[in-house]
Order: C-alpha cells, then sequence, then structure tokens
C-alpha cells in the first residue's frame, strides 16, 4: 500500500494548488491513502469547513492539526463532523477526536495527532498519551501512522524512536522546512522529523517575506499576508506492508508549480 503524507497546507495558494495537481499524483505515485496537516488551512491559521472540503475534494482521505486549530471557532464544527483530528493530547474534553480509522480495500488505516511540549503551550504528556491507547488502536488498525507536531526536532525524533516497532510511521510537522533525515527504524516505523510544507517557497513559512523581514528589523506588529509564488507540495511517500503493518520504504516528494 502506498501512502502519502504533505506537510502543512497554507493557506488558499496551497488549497488551490492542491485541488489542481492532486489528481495527477495520485494517478503517477499509484496512490492509496493520503494525509494532510492543515492547521493553516484557512488563511494561514486553523480550518474552516470550507477549508477542509476543499482540502477533501483534492483527494486527501484524512486531516491533522495542530497547535493552531482552534484559533478560528469554525473549527470546532470541522472537528465534530469531518474527518479532520486535533491533537490526541489536548485530553478528552476538548472538541473533536485525536486519532481515526478508515478503511481502504480491507486495510484499516489508523492516523494519530499528536503535539509536542517544547516551545509550545502546555498539554498532555504526548508520550504518556499515545502509549495509554496504542495498544487499543493496534487491535482495530493494521497500519498506525502518527503526526507528531511540535517545534522541537529532539521531541519529534525522542517520539520516533519511542513508537519504534510500534507504529507504522512517525512524521513531523509544524516547522515547515523539511528535514533529510528520512528513515525506517528497527526495520519497521517510516520516520521522518519534519515533512515541510504544502505553500509558496516565495515566502517566510508560506508568509510574505518582505513583511516577515520587517517585523525583524522593527520589531512593531504587523498582519503577515500569505505569499502567492511558486507553490509546492512537499511530504513523503510511504510504501507499507498492509498485513504486518510494517513501512517498507521512505521516500521524500516534492511537487513543483510548471513555470508557464
Amino acid at each position: 500500500m502506498k501512502i502519502l503524507i504533505i506537510g502543512d497546507i497554507v493557506g488558499k495558494p496551497a488549497r488551490l494548488y492542491l485541488k489542481e495537481f492532486m489528481p495527477a499524483l495520485k494517478i503517477e505515485l499509484g496512490l492509496d491513502f493520503v494525509i494532510a496537516n492543515g492547521e493553516n488551512a484557512a488563511g494561514g491559521s486553523s480550518i474552516t469547513p470550507d477549508t477542509a472540503r476543499d482540502i477533501f475534494n483534492a483527494g486527501v482521505n484524512v486531516i491533522t492539526t495542530g497547535d493552531h486549530v482552534f484559533k478560528k471557532k469554525e473549527s470546532k464544527v470541522v472537528l465534530e463532523t469531518l474527518d479532520v483530528i486535533r491533537p490526541l493530547n489536548y485530553g478528552k474534553l476538548a472538541v473533536g477526536k485525536g486519532y481515526i480509522i478508515k478503511e481502504v480495500n480491507g486495510t484499516k488505516i489508523a492516523v494519530v495527532n499528536l503535539l509536542g511540549r517544547v516551545f509550545l503551550q502546555p498539554v498532555d504528556c504526548p508520550f504518556k498519551t499515545i502509549e495509554n491507547v496504542l495498544e487499543f488502536i493496534k487491535k482495530e488498525a493494521e497500519i498506525v501512522i502518527v503526526d507528531m507536531h511540535a517545534e522541537a526536532t529532539s521531541e519529534k525524533m525522542a517520539m520516533g524512536y519511542f513508537l519504534a516497532g510500534k507504529v507504522t510511521a512517525v512524521v513531523g510537522t509544524h516547522t515547515h522546512i523539511p528535514t533529510a533525515d528520512e528513515r525506517i527504524i528497527e526495520d519497521y516505523t517510516a520516520y521522518v522529523t519534519d515533512l515541510g510544507m504544502t505553500g509558496s517557497f516565495d515566502s517566510v513559512l508560506g508568509r510574505d517575506k518582505k513583511q516577515i523581514i520587517q517585523r525583524f528589523i522593527t520589531n512593531m506588529p504587523l498582519r503577515f499576508n500569505l505569499a502567492q509564488n511558486d507553490v509546492r507540495i512537499q511530504g513523503v511517500l510511504i510504501e507499507v506492508d498492509e498485513k504486518s503493518g510494517r513501512s517498507l520504504s521512505i521516500e521524500r516528494v516534492e511537487c513543483k508549480q510548471k513555470k508557464s
């Protein structure tokens, strides 16, 4: 089974590019399942029903999120009604669910979302949280994919080793910069510290680069607009043995807009 996991989708430029490019990409790569992080989908922060549907209509099966998910009130409707998950370690009282199980060609795939704590808001421990539910999830699904949304590379890597041999894949999101450390840990778990970003690369993390530079120089607050040019999709392609849940390979993927 071939699973594509793509990095943080940043705003409308990324959503439009997904709609245009994803159908052909699914055929080209022979994809069976697509996961995307959508916590920046709505104007660069959070997710709404319309922006979530844009992503699903492009061919994504499950959307994960992160620390910005609740910044728009509409996100609560999304989490309650669509195949969009929030970090599991927000706790039981938070709106929405922290994992989801979907069936593809007779194989059940669990997607789990976790949030790191280093340099981010205080939430429940992601290590203890996943440990408490993993046995149950593995009884329900042959394949388990974990999106570790975190700032610190060390925290993401620690989670990769913590879950090595127990889950199909651990992929990092949040920092929008792809890392070159993709690997298979313990001949079972696919891992990469950060998937990268789906959005404008003529930018600073998807935002207008001139405004970001001005903010650094002046220290004055200002609104950051979304950048529009050189939109790309970044992520990883994982090939999985659906019977054992073991990852066979992991390969970085980058798709660029063709210049006219």
